[in-house]
């Protein structure tokens, strides 16, 4: 999770963003209100939610599943771009940091669109499966806690429909997976170490790593 895209000067990037689709005034609110806090950092950058929403036109998307709200930014962003009867099924553990989204959702008039669950992702994910919900999804976000990345995506694998993309943000961790490994990793950096490099093998998807936030990883599911 990141405000901004890495090894792009600041300018640039705000130059890129006033030439796409404006923001709008409820997300614009939004990320000044999450910039504000100690935390902050961890709100998607402006240009990944554009490229996922971007995505979801694209896909024509109507089913949405968002592994890690904080404040809401991306949700919004992906609710406000969604057909009047599309649906969100976000996942999280944070009250505080999930009032925010919510009150972004009412704000901006996307709450009915908007299924919150405050429990463990893996936990809502496998019920998810158990329900039947299984290839329903269109496009699915994993922006959470990064050891369970690969459980993650195994279980968004079997959610998402063939055709359909899983976006995994910061998959860079600050350029950090390039480096050689060292005895003090901490075990986030060595399981995305593997996950990245194994990504290439994955015969059930054509994956694409785009270099704007902290990297955000696109995967197509075959």
């Amino acid at each position: 999770m990141t405000t901004n895209t890495h090894n792009t000067d600041p300018a640039l990037q705000q130059y890129l963003n006033s030439i796409g689709q404006h923001e709008h005034p409820v997300l614009t609110a939004l990320r000044e209100r999450t910039q504000s806090h100690r935390l902050g950092k961890m709100a998607i950058a402006q240009e990944q939610a554009a490229m996922l929403v971007w995505l979801a036109k694209l896909l024509n998307a109507k089913k949405y599943l968002e592994v890690g709200v904080f404040t809401g930014y991306s949700s919004t962003a992906m609710a406000l771009s969604l057909p009047e009867d599309g649906k969100i099924t976000a996942c999280d553990i944070n009250v505080t940091f999930t009032d925010i989204a919510r009150e972004t959702w009412q704000a901006a008039g996307v709450a009915h669109k908007i299924s919150l669950h405050l429990q463990p992702a893996l936990l809502t994910l496998d019920d998810l499966i158990t329900q039947g919900e299984s290839e329903s999804y269109d496009l699915a976000l994993i922006d959470a806690d990064k050891p369970p990345t690969p459980k993650y995506f195994e279980r968004c694998l079997q959610l998402v429909r063939s055709g359909g993309v899983i976006a995994i943000d910061n998959i860079l961790l600050g350029g950090r997976v390039m480096n050689e490994a060292a005895e003090n990793d901490p075990p986030s950096l060595d399981i995305l170490r593997h996950f990245n490099q194994n990504l290439p093998h994955d015969t059930r998807i054509i994956p694409i790593t785009l270099p704007i936030g902290d990297g955000l990883t696109l995967l197509l599911k075959k």
